[in-house]
Formats: structure tokens, sequence, C-alpha cells
């Protein structure tokens, strides 16, 4: 992260549990913010299944326990809350209201206060149980009967609620209030699936393997990724494996010229690949088997 910290000075209330609240106020803290996690009596759940993790996306945070569904913890909390920019949150809309934390009744009690809730669905979608896989899978990110290999909507979630972080502090500067911002983990979802949905990972699109230049291959001691999408890099590609070409863009989606790059590929060393992408800017990552 940049040594620049643009959120000095900004105070940040969290109550959101699991993965997206936590990593959304990891980037908060590297970007200045003071930050502050509250936890239940019974911790993160974070903190049992994945410790070392939490402790990660906490570095330089405070930490409090608070049983928020006590009168003694609810006083703690709005003993924190006048002090505090932006509040994340990670409950269901109707868990939220319960403890008193609906966006109507907090707007009047602090009206400088921004609300982020952290949400599975918009709008009244919200309240359907689900977790990362359901959204990846919504949105056709899960292949076969394996998992993805990341979790793509919790993370792509807190990188929209830190967006949304930055968006009600320049509302605050320019009307003087807080404002509420809902960030559902299906939209972030969707929205790192747009290339998908576009096509242009599925089989036949150009970053999906039809393109010879973009691909994994076999050499001979592992793997390599190929990325010479664009034509300059593909034609360097194309010299080292001895392949001619009459159109630089056309002829990446022959089958021969896959076929012919494969051929070469696979009777190359990482060793060898590694140089050769130095030598002739290729942009390529060789892998083990």
């Amino acid at each position: 992260m940049s040594t620049n910290k643009p959120l000095r000075g900004t105070r940040v209330l969290s109550l959101a549990l699991n993965l997206p609240g936590p990593a959304a106020l990891m980037r908060l803290a590297q970007m200045g913010a003071t930050c502050t996690k509250i936890n239940p009596p019974a911790g993160d759940p974070m903190q049992h299944y994945t410790p070392s993790g939490y402790d990660l996306l906490h570095k330089g945070v405070k930490h409090k326990t608070l049983d928020l569904k006590t009168e003694k913890g609810q006083a703690e909390l709005h003993k924190l809350l006048p002090k505090t920019d932006v509040l994340l949150t990670s409950f269901r809309p109707s868990a939220l209201t319960k403890l008193g934390l609906g966006w109507k009744k907090l707007h009047k009690q602090y009206p400088a206060l921004s609300l982020i809730e952290v949400v599975g669905a918009p709008g009244p979608l919200a309240e359907i149980p689900g977790h990362d896989l359901t959204y990846q899978a919504e949105v056709g990110l899960v292949n076969g009967m394996d998992l993805p290999p990341s979790l793509f909507a919790d993370m792509g979630g807190a990188i929209m609620a830190s967006e949304a972080a930055l968006k009600s502090l320049i509302t605050l500067k320019t009307t003087g209030k807080g404002s509420h911002h809902e960030v559902a983990l299906s939209d972030a979802a969707a929205w790192l699936a747009l290339p998908r949905q576009l096509r242009m990972t599925t089989p036949e699109g150009a970053v999906g393997g039809a393109h010879a230049g973009y691909r994994i291959y076999a050499c001979k001691n592992g793997r390599v990724a190929v990325a010479a999408l664009e034509p300059h890099f593909a034609i360097s590609l194309c010299e080292a494996a001895g392949v001619a070409l009459t159109h630089p863009v056309k002829d990446l989606f022959n089958p021969a010229t896959r076929q012919a790059i494969e051929s070469f590929l696979a009777g190359q060393t990482r060793a060898q690949l590694d140089k050769l992408a130095a030598a002739k800017d290729i942009p390529l990552m060789t892998l083990p088997r």
C-alpha cells in the first residue's frame, strides 16, 4: 500500500463478522483510518476457523467485546457512535433493526454518522441466507464439483464496502450529513462475473482458451501461463515458437497455431521459458506441475 494515508483522522467502527467486513476494515486501516472492531462475546467466527487470517485482516485495529443484546452492551456502543464517522455492519436488516441500528433511527440520533450495510443480496432479498459460494454459483462462477479457488464475492464485496466508505466521506464533506450505503455480496459476484457473462472467459472467448496466446500449456517440467494477447506479444511468442503469421490477430484463433505453440512449449523447461520471457518481452509465468 502507498505510504499516503488519505483517511487519517477518519474513525471507523465495525460490527461486521466473517470475511467481507474485516477485509474492508483492513483496506480502510491501510488508508489511514482509525478502526475499531466490536465482537460479540463468542468472538468473530473467523477467529476460530482462520485465526491467522483474522489477525492479518485486523492488524492495527482496536478491539472491544460487547454483547449488543444487553442494555450494558448497547450503552457502551452508543458511547462510541458520537465519535464515529463510519459504522460498518454485516447483519440482516431485520437483525439490525432489532439492535436499534436501523438507518432511520441511527441517522436521527447521529446525523453525521454514515452506515455501510454489507448484506447478502440487495433490498428485500437481504433477508435470504447465503454465502460466497451461493452468490458465485448464482452468476456462473462455480464449475463442476470444484469449489472456487477464492472467495470472490466476499473480497469483491470488501472492495465495494471500502468504496462506499469513501463515498460516505465525500458526501459528509459536501453536505455535512452521514449517508447510508448497502453493499450486496451478490452484486459483487455479478460484477466480478461480468467477463463471464460477456463470454470473454467461456471456451470460445479470447481469454477463455480460444486465443492461442492466452492459455495454460504444459512445459517440460511444469506448466506455463501464457498471456500474449496483444499482437506485438503474440508475434514475439510465435517467432520464438517458429510459427509464421499472416495475420497476428486472426491466426491466433487457428487450432494449428495453438498446436504449434503447444508443441514448442512442451519441449522447453521452466528455466528456458523464464529466460525467453525476459529476452523477448513475452508475458508468461511458469508454474510447477
